[in-house]
């Protein structure tokens, strides 16, 4: 089965667990989601993540953060679709709730977030908004 967007259907997977108030989610593995999760992880949106292998392919495993309860990620929405990439120089980079989310940013020099991106005066693919 082929997926147009992989980035959406792991972003859908998250947000669908976490409503059904899942300890982890699985999804296929691959380069860029495993540096998605571990943005996520470093922002403490996550508690962690692992990839297992299972009849030669490989399974991306999140363990998703609750708090008293209530998940810990309120949103989590992609910005820059197959259809429409958006990009941003790192001046105009958004701040997600005003400072409180983060975006997660494709650079050159990696997958990081807005904040990181500002510092480092990079900007690149704005991948996804968490807050």
């Amino acid at each position: 089965m082929s997926l147009s967007d992989p980035i959406g259907d792991m972003l859908a997977r998250i947000k669908n667990s976490q409503i059904r108030s899942q300890k982890m989610v699985e999804m296929p593995s691959s380069k860029f989601k495993t540096k998605i999760a571990d943005v996520l992880k470093e922002e403490g949106f996550i508690i962690d993540y692992k990839i297992e292998e299972i009849e030669n392919k490989q399974n991306l495993v999140i363990m998703l953060k609750y708090n008293y309860g209530n998940p810990v990620i309120n949103t989590i929405e992609r910005v820059s679709k197959p259809g429409r990439r958006i990009f941003s120089s790192a001046e105009s980079l958004p701040k997600i709730n005003n400072g409180l989310g983060i975006a997660i940013i494709s650079t050159p020099k990696g997958v990081m977030t807005d904040v990181n991106a500002r510092k480092q005066k990079i900007g690149g693919e704005i991948i996804c908004k968490v807050f």
